[in-house]
């Protein structure tokens, strides 16, 4: 039986000073290769993303319901709370 792994992240970029929010099933580091080549998304503008934290689900729609509370925060400091551990997960 084939299991897949579903992974909320946060990468940064320092040349956008930004965080973006997302999720896969891709392995982490494929999708940060594909987020840092030249495409015509947000992403595609920088080549410099990073992760700087990732939580993994068994599910898609738990991941995806993780992006999406992250994302409701609209807040870049608890982001950052998130990211350094002071903000623990749900």
């Amino acid at each position: 039986m084939l299991f897949l792994e579903f992974t909320f992240y946060i990468l940064f970029s320092a040349a956008a000073d930004r965080y973006y929010i997302g999720h896969t099933s891709e392995p982490v580091e494929e999708r940060i290769r594909k987020h840092n080549t030249n495409h015509s998304g947000f992403t595609g503008k920088f080549n410099d993303w990073r992760i700087v934290y990732q939580e993994r689900y068994p599910t898609k729609p738990l991941a995806y319901a993780r992006e999406r509370e992250v994302k409701a925060w609209k807040s870049r400091k608890r982001i950052e709370r998130l990211i350094t551990g002071s903000e623990h997960p749900a």
